[in-house]
């Protein structure tokens, strides 16, 4: 037997439902609309017969006890068959509807993101059958939604609006997460966390943020930020952030870092010990814990173990109760050791030891921003399996019973998100198997060729390092580059760059410059070949999958394309300003930037339909910015030799002989840009 899903299916819901059901409800509706051309009708009276009935169990469902747990059950009401979908709690319930709509309506988690919207069919046909969910192997499980300027230049409102926000916490929903930072220090009067709460979501909050207090220093402006000298302050802004959110679904960060996301001694030298450090932290947690506890019946607490803490931590030096979740961070690239920081790199092993009691869990990013090598724009540079790897091994440690993924803007980061997914829910992933079905997918129309192409997408990112998460993503080709502009222009030649010792070492500025340029360039064949493949097979999709690929991969490809390519050029630049040919520096300084364009081009193609604008607020990968650091400095080249009338090369290598000698000055004043000037000067040198 089966129940029939069509038009005119009609559904029940409790009456006065809460608000994250009614979120969940107005997504049913769009998908039922959606799949079957017809808004479903709505029946709120229980004397009503109704096709899909949605409510709070009782005993006889036998529906799990446990937290957002939910049941399928097929009951029949006169002779028609109904599916209950039921649960304990709203949140089950929500996660029961959206379970119906992706199981039973075909609706993509990512539908949104991948501009992947449902089948259209007449009729759906559901097995009577019924069934539990299962537990989630993670209890918390969420988003950071963090760097996210993407999310904020994308509409002209700022804060974002609802419209910006609804369909990240949708995305996260239909993920299975339960818990999320709504944004990075955004402003309080946005809809981000009430949104978020409405939705259902758990709220957490960032590591610099404890509590969800406000910045001391915003608050007290001209105030010393030090809690051994205004303890009654910090603890107003703490009591007063409890106060606010103590009705809510809080998993609360217990923490104290300085203002500004860095270390508290840096505005207070005084404790310039780590027995110092250690047991303010752990003071102000306890104290932080108590507060809480005053307020809160049976708190969510957690202590993020990020950087100089988990240090702090792993010597001995903090103590923190059994009970509050001791959260620990891979490095920004994946892999779960300390981060680096500037030239810095300890990599010191950041799991819980065989001694560590209590809860654990990770804060982990398939996306980063750090001025160094981190993929912002792009995909994960490393293979997918190091991700799965560290994951479980994180699992194996006991950190199960949080995980917090560092999301990004979303869009970019669809297939990593999608693994994780997979990760926190069974507690285990098969990469392979799960590649071959993302790909299945998102691209319906298309192959097993595509599944390579992810593949060969790791194997072409460049290893900067020894490691194996040492791969470059977007930032790479920029912050480097601007770098070393910035080094150059200064008149800072003859002294090496520290800032960039944590790719090439200790070595001399030129040495260094050449070492970008030549790892960017050995990688340049590898991605035109993968370029090549992916526009090869575009043709032989259906056009919805066509465009998916050049957004979910062959933008990311040009996105480092075009880096290698431009980082290349800048350094042969460079080479030849060392050599006092300037009109060639000139020429490779210009085909630089044309190259770094690329990029912009290949975001502005990517700004299709509803995504347009969305990477107008590049600020932390910043491509526009690199090109126009790269037109300064071609600018400068040529103040080498061709000022002040700008005419001198066109006289010198592009002049025909013969008018050498003859010409009259007065009449030949109108010299050429820059841009024609260096394709002229490349066609005659060559290059």
């Amino acid at each position: 037997m089966a129940l029939i899903i069509d038009r005119n299916t009609t559904y029940r819901i409790p009456k006065n439902p809460a608000s994250s059901i009614r979120h969940a409800l107005e997504m049913v509706k769009r998908d039922h609309e959606q799949v079957f051309g017809a808004i479903p009708r709505l029946i709120s009276a229980e004397d009503e017969q109704a096709d899909v009935v949605v409510r709070y169990a009782v005993p006889e469902d036998r529906c799990p006890e446990r937290p957002e747990a939910f049941s399928f059950r097929f009951v029949k009401d006169g002779g028609r068959t109904q599916l209950h979908i039921v649960a304990g709690d709203d949140l089950g319930l929500v996660y029961g509807m959206l379970e119906y709509s992706g199981k039973h309506l075909g609706v993509d988690p990512f539908w949104f993101w991948a501009d992947l919207p449902p089948v259209r069919r007449s009729r759906v046909e559901l097995p009577e059958c019924d069934c539990d969910s299962k537990e989630p192997f993670v209890r918390f499980r969420g988003w950071f939604v963090n760097d996210e300027v993407c999310l904020i230049g994308w509409k002209d409102e700022y804060p974002p609006t609802g419209e910006v926000w609804q369909p990240v916490f949708e995305a996260l929903l239909r993920c299975g997460g339960n818990m999320v930072i709504p944004g990075t220090d955004l402003p309080r009067h946005g809809v981000h966390a009430d949104l978020a709460a409405e939705m259902g979501l758990w709220i957490t909050h960032h590591h610099a943020e404890p509590l969800g207090a406000e910045m001391f220093l915003r608050a007290y402006e001209g105030k010393k930020a030090s809690y051994q000298e205004n303890p009654e302050m910090f603890e107003a802004l703490w009591e007063e952030a409890i106060e606010k959110q103590k009705d809510r679904n809080i998993v609360w960060v217990l923490s104290f870092r300085g203002q500004g996301d860095q270390p508290f001694w840096i505005q207070d030298p005084a404790f310039d010990t780590p027995e110092k450090r250690g047991e303010m932290i752990s003071r102000v947690v306890r104290k932080q814990y108590e507060m809480v506890r005053s307020k809160v019946t049976d708190p969510q607490c957690c202590v993020a173990l990020y950087g100089e803490i988990s240090e702090l931590y792993k010597a001995g030096y903090i103590s923190i109760p059994d009970d509050i979740i001791k959260v620990w961070a891979d490095n920004g690239y994946g892999k779960m050791v300390s981060r680096r920081n500037g030239n810095e790199n300890l990599r010191i092993p950041s799991l819980p030891g065989p001694a560590d009691d209590g809860k654990h869990g990770i804060y982990y990013h398939v996306t980063f921003h750090d001025l160094q090598a981190s993929n912002h724009l792009s995909l994960f540079p490393a293979p997918a399996k190091l991700i799965t790897d560290e994951v479980m091994n994180s699992f194996r440690a006991r950190a199960k019973d949080y995980v917090l993924v560092n999301s990004g803007n979303i869009r970019p980061h669809v297939y990593t998100l999608d693994l994780i997914r997979e990760l926190w829910t069974r507690g285990e992933a098969d990469t392979e198997e799960h590649l071959g079905s993302f790909v299945r997918r998102m691209f319906p129309s298309g192959s097993s060729e595509i599944a390579e192409m992810f593949r060969d997408y790791a194997r072409r990112t460049i290893p900067y390092g020894p490691n194996e998460d040492d791969r470059a993503g977007d930032e790479f080709y920029h912050h480097p580059a601007r770098q070393i502009v910035g080094h150059w222009l200064q008149g800072r030649s003859e002294h090496q760059d520290r800032r960039l010792y944590w790719a090439t070492g200790i070595a001399d500025f030129p040495e260094q410059v050449e070492w970008f340029r030549r790892t960017c360039a050995d990688a340049v064949q590898g991605w035109r070949e993968l370029k090549e493949r992916i526009e090869r097979l575009l043709p032989e999709l259906a056009e919805p999958d066509r465009r998916r690929l050049k957004d979910h991969l062959l933008l990311h490809v040009e996105l480092h394309l075009s880096g290698c390519e431009a980082f290349d050029a800048l350094g042969r630049s460079y080479s030849a300003y060392l050599e006092g040919n300037y009109p060639l520096a000139f020429v490779y300084a210009s085909q630089a930037m044309w190259n770094y364009r690329k990029g912009q081009v290949a975001l502005q193609e990517a700004e299709h339909g509803k995504w347009a604008h969305f990477f107008r607020a590049d600020w932390l990968t910043n491509i526009k910015s690199t090109v126009q650091n790269m037109d300064t400095l071609r600018r400068w080249l040529r103040m080498h030799g061709d000022s002040p009338d700008f005419f001198a090369w066109y006289k010198r290598f592009l002049m025909p002989e013969t008018e050498k000698y003859i010409y009259l000055e007065n009449t030949h004043r109108n010299p050429l840009s820059d841009d024609e000037l260096a394709m002229r000067l490349a066609d005659k040198f060559g290059v």
